[in-house]
């Protein structure tokens, strides 16, 4: 039979191992439920965006062997800014389809057009503002910078981004996206990057874990009055 006094330094560990875990295991369960009961789709933005973008058709456009590019073309795409065709170039340079002269960066106007047909049209715009740098927990952090950053009018906070450099539509974010963003940060312990599984302090606090849920069918066994009977019986 386990000694009283082992009895109770094994409660007291499993005490304060369950308040210094209590409130990641609720971050944790808190969480999960979140992800559980939302839609991945809204959290995207999606409702938030046309349901197609038609790409317009265009003729006469220069073969792209004709372009000054700084390397030999190993990536090629055609995009469209401001109803214009270009040549989007070993995802380094954008030249002009129709006249093959390279385009630095776009301008706000052509950042709004670009915006627009991929937005809904009820949306309307309350500002545009270009960035050039971003901290490590920003909504768009790990995207192509420069870029603008443009806000709308809205409840959920919306705010659309174009790269300055690329011309394309990057991504969207909104109310609910940076709640999941937390969320997810808190749920994988990786307060960085957001999708690092491996970090020390998710192991750390893994391992500590299953120590308290061990601590607990511990102290269960030697607190347990059918344990004590069930021993006593089989020493008779």
């Amino acid at each position: 039979m386990v000694k009283r006094k082992t009895a109770l330094k094994i409660r007291k560990a499993h005490r304060y191992l369950g308040i210094f875990l209590g409130i990641q295991f609720l971050m944790w369960t808190i969480s999960g439920m979140y992800f559980s009961w939302t839609d991945i789709d809204e959290i995207h933005g999606d409702h938030f965006k046309k349901e197609s973008v038609v790409q317009s058709a265009f003729e006469n456009l220069i073969s792209p062997s004709e372009l000054n590019t700084e390397k030999a073309i190993s990536a090629l795409e055609l995009r469209e800014i401001a109803g214009i065709p270009y040549y989007w170039v070993n995802e380094a340079q954008l030249f002009n389809a129709e006249t093959g002269n390279l385009k630095k960066e776009i301008s706000e106007e052509e950042a709004l057009q670009i915006a627009q047909r991929y937005m809904l049209e009820r949306l309307e715009l309350e500002h545009i503002k270009r960035i050039e740098q971003v901290g490590s927990h920003s909504e768009y952090r790990g995207r192509p910078l420069p870029a603008y950053v443009l806000s709308y009018q809205t409840p959920e906070n919306i705010k659309a981004y174009v790269s300055v450099k690329e011309g394309a539509f990057q991504t969207l974010r909104h109310r609910d996206w940076r709640w999941f963003d937390f969320l997810w940060m808190t749920h994988t312990m990786d307060y960085q990057g957001r999708d690092d599984f491996n970090t020390l302090v998710l192991r750390v606090f893994s391992l500590l874990g299953l120590i308290t849920v061990l601590s607990g069918f511990l102290l269960w066994y030697t607190s347990s009055s059918t344990i004590r009977k069930w021993k006593k019986k089989s020493k008779k």
